[in-house]
């Protein structure tokens, strides 16, 4: 059918589902929340701006919202909730409407911190997220309102200062049913793959809502536990930022599993590194923006994916092992030397 110039767009059933905005909120489990606070505000350079209960929210010097990550005492590490905001109430509404459609229990949760009511639920492997519209852009205090009248806090030089979140990596047992999951229901955009087996076995998928590259990545959990968390990653402006985190780290005994370094998927310059209560932490940069509408996802097999880095130091073994909560079978290379960090 053509479409005379004045006349409106018709929305095809193809057209892409794009409610969600982006990732607003990671919360973080840990075993040790005094010293998990410390290692992500004084060495990080994270600010906190709020503590309920047993949760302390924090927020990185770039990010819009009030508190983007939420550290909450538990008896293990691992991930709570991962929310996503949407793009307006009306798209609220159509995806709670699509996840219960999809068989998937959840229920509302009250405010917290900045954020209006989320709806709770679990994707297929366990993995407990919510969705949210309503966000209080975060108002800085005198003593850190930045010179720049478009950034929401000034940088305070404060550690590795990380400016904002970025992605969540988790495992799962069926890394496919995830996947299509985020697509189907949630209208995640695809980007890129890592396929074993000539194609049958997906290993791997790195999705995203937004232009960014990936905001969550599923990757297959080996120990077969379910609900666990790979590691969380905070932005960094350059790769300059990523060594000197690494000059940081050393200082400060902190354990470096892997980096600085550079993923070939992504494209992303890296650091790997534990917080006290033993979740991986990756410090990151670089990648690529995906701005085309009919982007074509990227598939890597077993020989173009290598070891998953493009050039620097391999993974090493704890990098497939170990996640969190802990599998009985798996322990960080080091564990001895994971909650170091000590601000005392």
């Amino acid at each position: 059918m053509t479409r005379q110039p004045g006349q409106p767009c018709p929305i095809e059933p193809s057209d892409p589902v794009q409610d969600i905005a982006h990732l607003g909120n990671i919360e973080l489990l840990t075993p040790r929340i005094d010293l998990t606070t410390a290692y992500f505000r004084d060495l990080l350079g994270m600010e906190v701006v709020h503590a309920a209960g047993p949760s302390v929210f924090l927020r990185g010097y770039g990010d819009y919202a009030a508190s983007t990550l939420k550290l909450t005492a538990a008896p293990r590490p691992g991930i709570g909730c991962i929310s996503w905001r949407t793009t307006s109430p009306a798209a609220l509404d159509r995806r709670v409407n699509a996840i219960e459609a999809a068989g998937r229990a959840g229920r509302w949760i009250d405010p917290e911190c900045g954020r209006g009511p989320s709806f709770r639920f679990r994707d297929p492997d366990g993995h407990v997220m919510a969705i949210y519209y309503e966000e209080a852009p975060y108002r800085a205090p005198e003593h850190l309102r930045s010179t720049l009248k478009n950034l929401p806090m000034r940088y305070t030089g404060r550690g590795v200062n990380v400016r904002r979140i970025d992605h969540v990596a988790l495992l799962s047992r069926d890394v496919a049913a995830d996947r299509r999951f985020m697509e189907e229901v949630l209208g995640f955009r695809l980007r890129e793959q890592v396929r074993f087996d000539r194609g049958a076995v997906e290993i791997g998928s790195w999705l995203s809502p937004s232009i960014l590259h990936h905001q969550v990545a599923y990757v297959v959990d080996t120990r077969r536990v379910g609900g666990r968390l790979h590691h969380i990653a905070l932005w960094v402006d350059n790769r300059e930022d990523v060594l000197r985190a690494a000059d940081i780290c050393s200082e400060h005994g902190v354990f470096i599993e892997a980096g600085p370094a550079k993923h070939n998927n992504s494209q992303g310059f890296y650091l790997y590194a534990y917080e006290p209560g033993g979740n991986r932490i990756e410090l990151y940069t670089g990648s690529f923006l995906v701005l085309a509408p009919d982007w074509r996802p990227v598939i890597w097999d077993e020989a173009e994916r290598g070891t998953g880095v493009y050039w620097g130091g391999a993974l090493p073994e704890s990098f497939l092992s170990y996640a969190t909560p802990d599998a009985a079978a798996a322990a960080p290379v080091d564990a001895a030397r994971v909650p170091v960090f000590d601000p005392s």
